[in-house]
């Protein structure tokens, strides 16, 4: 839940996020399709809460989590429900925008919530305080990192990172070259890299993409730790 990349062309939308999560969490479930209140929606399951940071629904629409909001916080457990809940709360919402507006976060740690829907992308925090949300341009390249795992000038690295890689690939970009990009990129660095290892405490153990076409999408997952791929393929009636 700590990197997560946009694209999106005239044909297509890509959303890919890397997982970065302590060693000793369970590692999560495939992702399946399940009913949550009359709706279909596919998402890798954390077994220790039973969330996810990873959700679509059978529309198409997706529902991506990151840890902590726009800057650093200061854990003070215990909280209330897991973050990973709260999104499947709001996945199964039939407007998503209305129960962001509506839903209770008191005692819930921060975090930033990517919402892309009806082709509208939308950036949502909250820093344990308030909530915002912000509209992000259609056809805007955007990239994402965890406030809680890298300082404002890494992020910003990461950036660049991601505006170079779009510099070479301007004329047409495939969603497996953002695999490529969200495994391979600053590999020799376990620190800030896509893929991390810090410590033997915290590491990247998923990779999860979100290809959406018009007439339906693909969810492909990587478990990196087992070497496990899983894609769920669904077409729209």
């Amino acid at each position: 839940m700590c990197t997560v990349s946009f694209y999106q062309d005239s044909e297509k939308v890509i959303i890919t996020s890397n997982r970065d999560e302590k060693t000793h969490r369970p590692l999560a479930e495939m992702p399946q399709f399940e009913n949550l209140n009359g709706k279909k929606i596919a998402y890798p399951k954390d077994p220790q809460a039973g969330g996810t940071w990873f959700a679509v629904d059978e529309h198409g629409a997706a529902f991506v989590l990151l840890n902590g909001a726009a800057t650093p916080h200061q854990p003070t457990p215990p909280y209330r429900k897991s973050r990973g809940l709260i999104l499947t709360d709001l996945a199964q919402a039939t407007d998503f925008e209305e129960a962001w507006r509506e839903i209770d976060l008191h005692q819930i740690e921060p975090f930033t919530l990517i919402a892309f829907q009806k082709n509208k992308l939308l950036e949502n925090r909250w820093n344990g305080q308030e909530k915002t949300s912000e509209k992000i341009a259609p056809f805007k390249p955007t990239i994402w990192s965890s406030s809680t795992l890298y300082t404002k000038e890494i992020i910003q690295q990461r950036k660049e990172w991601y505006e170079a890689f779009l510099l070479e690939n301007q004329f047409y970009l495939e969603p497996r070259e953002l695999i490529t990009f969200h495994t391979t990129t600053k590999r020799t660095d376990p620190e800030n890299g896509l893929i991390i290892q810090r410590n033997n405490v915290t590491l990247t153990k998923n990779v999860t993409q979100y290809v959406l076409h018009s007439n339906g999408f693909t969810l492909l997952h990587l478990d990196l730790i087992n070497g496990k791929t899983a894609e769920l393929i669904h077409t729209f009636l």
